[in-house]
């Protein structure tokens, strides 16, 4: 066997002995070739799988190997700045890639991962395949987790350059793939950017990163958080981006010419001999020179100046705001117990109280020179008021959490229908924030006593003094007294008639919702009740439909809806506004909101919000044609986006709601191709119709949430097969599938992305409910941030939902 592997080495190699014969005729001869024997037998503890001395040459050849559990063995560039291996990240948690070897741990910052940030385990291994493939795999399963997709293109070892940037060459040395094409989260000398390739901030905790830079189709550069909000651009069209050794970072159009650029203050110091740009997890964009004598990296530019300019900075519940030191983030919190100040981001602020549960009435908290803004959804709605009209709009309309006005003659007012809110303070803007809180009945027992007492501080009392009064000041006491009681009589008056007249008002408000506000406010989104005539009004008598039992209408504040008529639904009026009121009350940017309800004993209907890009079952079957990045790149955001609208309503509810009938035709695109999950919840308003029915889906074999589970991986596997009817299909076919679509020719996150939806797809559609993954599991394994195994049952049993009876083992690999 020894000399068999021996044989298999010199076939390999063909080093030259000093005689000018090859090693193999040296063999074969049975010259004494010593020197080139110990290089051979050198080389071949590299090829066999260890590394030798702790660390390797520069480049390895075919069927070399890193072990996770070997934590000291990495493979070493020629001029000793980078190393390549296992990364530890926290416990026995590892990721693959590239850092800086400046010998303290502190400075060996990562520069590039594998599958960006793929984490494994301890029992991991990473090879160079003899068929010319990178290969990250589990052991003993032999599940490959992520491979560079690089075999029969004749590859012959694998080199890692003075730049760190990782290759692999074939025997003329030219370049097949090279980890510069797929950065992460670094761009180092001499690598570049364009779409749609990005970078990526690293994760905090096990939570995926919302901070990119990416690189538009129009080629400006973006600093973006969660894909939809842009606080830093380049302004500037371009092909690439490019950053160079001098830390020049640029632009360039077609014909290679600078059309933007920035530099850092030690620009072409040659003093410098390390730099890098990187986002960095609190969204900021920096370029970092390396100091020698102090042995640290320095930061000598970065993109947003202002760090509190940058989006969501402090995170949920808090603001950011300046201290001596800096930048610090404050809680949003009224509490004086939870005002704490701290520097990082998360700075563990409680979540604002539930207006809801609010035993008095709300009031209004002021906070002036601060500007707040919505995170989920991180839209707000404008409208141009003046600072009291503003805060007034706010206290009135009970969906309203806060509202800014701005001061600085524009007269914007925004108004925030989400709790979940952020923001930032400053001494020179020009605003004033309201956040909507429950009122303290002890503050106000407070002021009144602290009235009571500078009462007593005086001297005398409505002029009166303390001796024996005179008749002059008897007849004044009784006519002040008769003034005040006739006073007291009309204000009592007064006070009912004007009680009433409200209390008739909001009556005719509430059967006519087409009032003031609704017309000159498109974006007005309180619940709505209509009648019958008012929704055949609305949708002109039901003149266009959008599916079955769905119609287009427009409101009069021309904003447009889509009306779902329900049917089988037995329910009482106070169940379903009930239902209806827990519904509305959900707010996820991957959620089609409910506008209103039409509850009549011949005629109950659902109002949602009108969605422009129809649903993912026309895209979806329609884009057959086109396979290209772009559209797997939607997909993989489409799915994520269901995923975590899925997970809102099911965890992060304050009663868990579940979908009762997921399916293509219920995912709606808006104009951006973000993902919008309708018609959640209806199926638990019908299923309430009967006592039997109550009955028949508590005996049934799986909850509704897992249920819903189930739902979502059939629907997943649609997505990415683009095939309605998915009974047979497998793990490994829908890969080999992919790839047939130009996948191959993607990015490997991409690639890495495809493959999760795909397994993770399959455990969700496990018989066994038990067996089914929760779906916080399946968002983290979008997410990148936990690994899939392979699925016991591999191969889809299902057909437009319906479970099929198989009694035969389907043989198929995953």
């Amino acid at each position: 066997m020894l000399a068999s592997g021996f044989n298999h080495m010199l076939s390999v190699f063909s080093f030259k002995n000093f005689n000018g014969k090859s090693l193999t005729q040296c063999y074969a001869t049975r010259y004494y070739c010593f020197a080139p024997l110990v290089l051979l037998l050198l080389f071949s503890c590299v090829f066999s799988g260890g590394v030798c001395g702790g660390s390797t040459t520069a480049s390895v050849p075919l069927g070399f190997v890193l072990h996770a559990y070997d934590r000291d063995k990495y493979w070493l560039s020629e001029n000793g700045a980078f190393t390549f291996g296992f990364l530890e990240i926290a416990g026995d948690e590892f990721v693959v890639g590239i850092k800086y070897n400046l010998g303290d741990r502190s400075v060996n910052l990562p520069v590039w991962t594998v599958g960006a940030g793929l984490r494994v385990a301890a029992n991991a291994s990473f090879s160079l395949a003899m068929d010319g493939r990178f290969v990250l795999m589990k052991n003993p399963s032999g599940i490959i987790l992520w491979s560079s997709n690089t075999s029969n293109l004749d590859v012959q070892k694998a080199t890692l350059l003075n730049n760190g940037n990782l290759v692999l060459l074939s025997g003329k040395d030219e370049v097949l793939w090279e980890s510069f094409s797929s950065p992460t989260n670094t761009l180092l000398p001499g690598q570049t950017l364009r779409y749609p390739q990005s970078l990526r901030a690293l994760s905090t905790r096990s939570i995926s990163s919302y901070y990119s830079l990416v690189i538009s189709p129009v080629g400006e550069l973006e600093l973006v958080w969660e894909h939809n909000v842009t606080y830093w651009r380049s302004r500037f069209s371009s092909k690439e981006a490019r950053f160079e050794s001098s830390g020049f970072f640029a632009l360039y159009d077609d014909r290679h010419r600078t059309v933007w650029s920035v530099s850092p203050i030690d620009y072409e110091d040659t003093s410098v001999s390390l730099r890098h740009l990187r986002i960095d997890r609190d969204g900021n964009l920096r370029i970092y020179s390396w100091d020698d004598k102090s042995h640290t990296w320095k930061g000598v530019w970065q993109a947003v100046q202002d760090q509190c300019n940058v989006f969501g900075s402090c995170g949920l519940f808090s603001v950011c705001g300046y201290n001596s030191s800096g930048p610090v983030c404050e809680c949003l919190s009224p509490d004086p117990s939870d005002m704490g100040v701290s520097n990082a981001a998360d700075s563990g602020c409680r979540r604002l109280v539930d207006l809801s549960n609010c035993k008095m009435h709300s009031s209004m908290f002021t906070m002036k020179q601060t500007v707040l803004y919505g995170l989920y959804p991180s839209h707000d709605n404008g409208m141009f008021l003046s600072e009291p009209a503003c805060r007034e709009y706010c206290s009135n309309d009970t969906t309203c959490i806060a509202a800014t006005s701005m001061n600085d003659g524009s007269g914007l007012c925004t108004i925030k229908r989400t709790s979940f809110l952020s923001g930032f303070k400053t001494p020179y803007i020009h605003a004033v924030s309201f956040l909507k809180v429950c009122s303290v009945p002890q503050a106000a027992a407070t002021e009144g006593n602290n009235k009571g007492h500078g009462n007593r501080g005086s001297d005398s009392f409505s002029g009166l003094s303390v001796g024996r009064p005179s008749m002059r000041t008897l007849i004044g006491a009784i006519a002040l007294i008769a003034l005040l009681t006739v006073s007291v009589i009309l204000s009592i008056q007064v006070l009912l008639f004007w009680l009433l007249y409200r209390r008739r008002n909001l009556k005719a408000r509430a059967r006519i919702p087409f009032g003031k506000d609704t017309r000159m406010n498109p974006h007005y989104s309180i619940l709505i009740r209509l009648s019958y005539e008012e929704i055949k009004e609305v949708t002109n008598d039901f003149a266009v439909p959008l599916g079955t039992s769905a119609f287009k209408g427009v409101l009069p504040n021309k904003a447009p809806v889509v009306v779902k008529r329900i049917k089988g639904v037995a329910v009482s009026e106070k169940e379903f506004r009930i239902a209806i009121a827990t519904l509305n009350g959900t707010h996820h940017r991957n959620l089609a909101s409910v506008k209103g309800f039409c509850y009549e004993p011949a005629n109950k209907l659902l109002v949602y919000e009108y969605v422009p890009n129809g649903s993912l079952d026309e895209w979806i079957l329609g884009t057959k044609e086109d396979q290209s990045g772009y559209v797997w790149q939607k997909k993989l955001e489409i799915v994520l986006g269901v995923a975590r609208a899925i997970a809102y309503l099911h965890t992060e509810c304050q009663k868990c709601i579940t979908h009762g009938s997921l399916k293509l035709e219920n995912i709606l695109l808006d104009e951006n191709m973000v993902a919008k999950v309708t018609n959640f919840g209806v199926e638990d308003l019908v299923m309430k119709q009967t006592a039997a029915a109550a009955a028949a889906a508590a005996s049934a074999s799986e909850s509704p949430s897992e249920r819903d589970i189930f739902m979502l991986g059939l629907v997943f596997l649609q997505i990415v097969t683009q095939k309605r009817e998915v009974v047979g299909e497998n793990v490994q076919q829908v890969l080999e599938r992919a790839n047939q679509q130009k996948l191959g020719s993607s990015s490997d996150s991409l690639q890495g992305g495809i493959e999760r939806i795909t397994r993770i797809s399959f455990w969700c559609m496990q018989d066994q409910p038990f067996l089914r993954p929760s779906i916080g599991e399946v968002v983290k394994v979008l997410e990148g941030t936990l690994s899939v195994d392979r699925p016991p049952s591999c191969s889809a049993r299902t057909y437009n939902g319906v479970m099929i009876d198989t009694t035969e083992e389907i043989e198929s690999e995953c």
